[in-house]
């Protein structure tokens, strides 16, 4: 009978599993600004190197290196050259324009791609400081979206008061669809990660089935997947002018960074948020309802996410299909990885994401391959959720407390 029981008594390394989650995700939310840092440049170095070495010039400079390096070195640094050019004009400032509108058009770009980025990734955030993984940010963002363009077409009202509407369907719609996987979490036990994946396919399907149906869809504009129209009422106004894309849900994100801000570091209930992620069973000792906070933590991600899905959805005059999502759901994980899950983080991080996808165009154009911003994102990420790696390249970085007892 005792050897029965030694047998089926949890080993160890399984007792010790959610304390190594729980430390990882630990990690990942207090990562240092340095290490950030020290990942962004290391993405860059590698960024760099991959425009060099597949450079047309540069490649047959290769053949003969040793023999005249100076020609390896001089192509190089025109293809270095060529494509911070084409980064800057796509993202920044436009040097061959003529005038200012259209010079810091490229800027206005890069704010537009970087307001959802932002809400999506302090809804991460959030979750990431609770000690929860929230992946479901393109399901989250798509309930958002697919609920307020039922009401952005659907219902006909005022002008302000439409707007409003539509984006309380919104939000209401991604704090339902997020705090669904959070109940199951607290109630079931069921992982969020499984949970939130699955329903992004759920999500998926529900939205493109209904955008062949009349809840979303004109039905005399043929079987394609597809929303109807929003009223002019309920469409963000653009910020700067029939010229820019630029929206105020950009401003809404904005704001959405002060509430970030104010809810994780001057709340009571940001308090127990921070709590249950240090350590769930401190919390509970000390009366904490660590359940019910967690359902909390995935609802309030919910809100934020369903932020970004309305700036994809109520920030255009036209329709859209399935692919509304654009991905933000999880680049907002490296977002919030990159922000150190902090407010100034966040925001800074979603305008460098933003001038990434707002240059795409402007290096393609430069012969240069727009598929090397997303080899750098990537690396950032990799650099980001895997401290042993970047500490074994750059030694002088500080190991986390959990490594040094």
């Amino acid at each position: 009978m005792t050897a029965l029981t030694d047998q089926n008594a949890p080993s160890p390394v399984d007792e010790e599993r959610p304390d190594r989650l729980r430390a990882f995700l630990r990690d990942l939310a207090e990562g240092s600004i340095v290490r950030t840092l020290v990942a962004i440049a290391l993405s860059l170095i590698a960024g760099l190197l991959l425009v060099v070495f597949t450079n047309e010039d540069v490649r047959p400079t290769l053949a003969y290196l040793f023999g005249r390096p100076s020609d390896f070195f001089q192509a190089a640094g025109a293809a270095i050259a060529n494509a911070w050019d084409a980064l800057i004009r796509g993202a920044i400032w436009n040097t061959r324009a003529d005038d200012f509108a259209k010079g810091i058009r490229p800027l206005t770009e890069t704010l537009r791609f970087a307001g959802p980025l932002i809400a999506a990734g302090l809804g991460l955030a959030v979750t990431f400081r609770t000690g929860l993984f929230n992946i479901g940010g393109q399901g989250q963002m798509l309930m958002a979206a697919a609920w307020a363009s039922f009401a952005a077409s659907q219902l006909h009202l005022p002008w302000g008061i439409h707007l409003i509407v539509a984006m309380l369907f919104g939000f209401v719609a991604a704090a339902l669809w997020s705090g669904i996987a959070g109940f199951l979490k607290a109630r079931t036990g069921a992982h969020e990660v499984i949970v939130t994946i699955m329903m992004n396919y759920i999500a998926v399907s529900l939205v493109t089935f209904l955008m062949r149906t009349p809840v979303l869809h004109d039905m005399s504009k043929g079987q394609n997947p597809a929303t109807i129209p929003p009223d002019k009422t309920a469409v963000f106004p653009r910020l700067l002018g029939e010229g820019f894309d630029l929206r105020w849900s950009f401003i809404a994100c904005l704001l959405a960074v002060v509430v970030f801000w104010w809810l994780m570091e001057r709340s009571t209930l940001g308090f127990r948020l921070r709590m249950v992620g240090a350590n769930p069973d401190a919390a509970r000792a000390a009366g904490v309802n660590v359940e019910t906070t967690a359902i909390l933590a995935m609802v309030i991600s919910g809100l934020f996410i369903g932020l970004a899905g309305l700036n994809q959805a109520l920030g255009r005059d036209g329709n859209y299909g399935p692919g509304v999502d654009a991905g933000i759901g999880f680049d907002a994980i490296t977002i919030a990885l990159v922000g150190g899950n902090g407010a100034l983080g966040v925001l800074f991080a979603g305008i460098l994401f933003g001038a990434f996808k707002a240059a795409s165009p402007a290096m393609q154009v430069a012969d240069v391959s727009p598929e090397v911003l997303s080899v750098m994102q990537g690396l950032i990420l990799l650099f980001i959720a895997a401290p042993p790696l970047i500490r074994a390249i750059v030694p002088f970085l500080p190991k986390p407390k959990e490594e040094t007892r």
